[in-house]
């Protein structure tokens, strides 16, 4: 019953946002390939969120908070994914205030997802926790205040991107890394691999559309927006099936 509770609660807020999100519906193009992009990744994100939060009943209790994470995640992209096709589809736009808003929520679970699985199997330092969220937000506030002209462009990317390689120190060679190593839950390691290669692969997408697309411009509107629209689709779902894989992995080993 309270797993129905949840998952049901969760579907009827996000058909709510949906609805209000479609009050004023614009016919989409057929030849509008970017709006076709925000409106593939939006259904991709419903239909993970939907799927997460159904899981989460079926993982080991310690393993409830990660996933639930990972549909937290999903489900604040699909609610800014709609309102970011309307504003592209109804203005030929870059809905870049909607993005970064977007960014600024789901970026910084994202890496609380480290902690947290890491804490699923061991026990780490709460200053892990705040050092990750920390230069998370950082990354995020000076590339949004770089991008909408508060301050020095160049500046904003070295700091953002200073940030994001940080994260990396931390999840390759920082307490996070050195945890990791010494876990010997072999399913949690393969998991922390793969999101830390998402972090790193994954992520770089994004201050390189930044440094050629905003900085340079030498990408223009259109492509940019399908290539964030298609990394969002990959880092973030992809991030979730790996700590959801990792969950049942886990589930299986305790019930054995």
């Amino acid at each position: 019953m309270k797993k129905m509770s949840i998952f049901a609660l969760a579907t009827l807020a996000l058909l709510g946002v949906t609805s209000s999100a479609n009050a004023a519906t614009t016919v989409l193009a057929t030849n509008d390939f970017v709006g076709i992009t925000f409106w593939v990744v939006s259904m991709g994100m419903i239909a993970s969120t939907v799927f997460f939060f159904a899981e989460r009943g079926t993982v080991a209790q310690a393993w409830r908070p990660s996933v639930s994470v990972a549909g937290l995640v999903t489900g604040v992209a699909f609610v800014h994914y709609m309102y970011m096709r309307g504003i592209w589809v109804e203005t030929g736009e870059t809905p870049t205030v909607y993005r970064y808003i977007d960014w600024l929520i789901t970026v910084p679970l994202q890496i609380i997802e480290f902690y947290l699985i890491l804490a699923a199997v061991n026990k780490v330092p709460g200053s892990m926790f705040w050092r990750l969220l920390v230069a998370s937000l950082v990354m995020l506030v000076f590339g949004y205040l770089g991008e909408a002209g508060y301050m020095s462009a160049l500046f904003a990317f070295i700091i953002a991107t200073a940030a994001w390689i940080y994260i990396l120190f931390e999840l390759f060679s920082g307490a996070a890394g050195k945890a990791m190593k010494k876990s010997g839950n072999k399913a949690m390691k393969t998991a922390f691999a793969a999101m830390r290669m998402i972090v790193t692969v994954g992520w770089a997408i994004y201050p390189l559309g930044y440094l050629f697309g905003y900085l340079l411009g030498g990408v223009d509107a259109n492509s940019l927006n399908v290539i964030y629209n298609l990394a969002d689709f990959v880092n973030k779902i992809a991030f979730g099936l790996v700590i959801w894989h990792c969950a049942m992995l886990n589930t299986s080993v305790s019930k054995r």
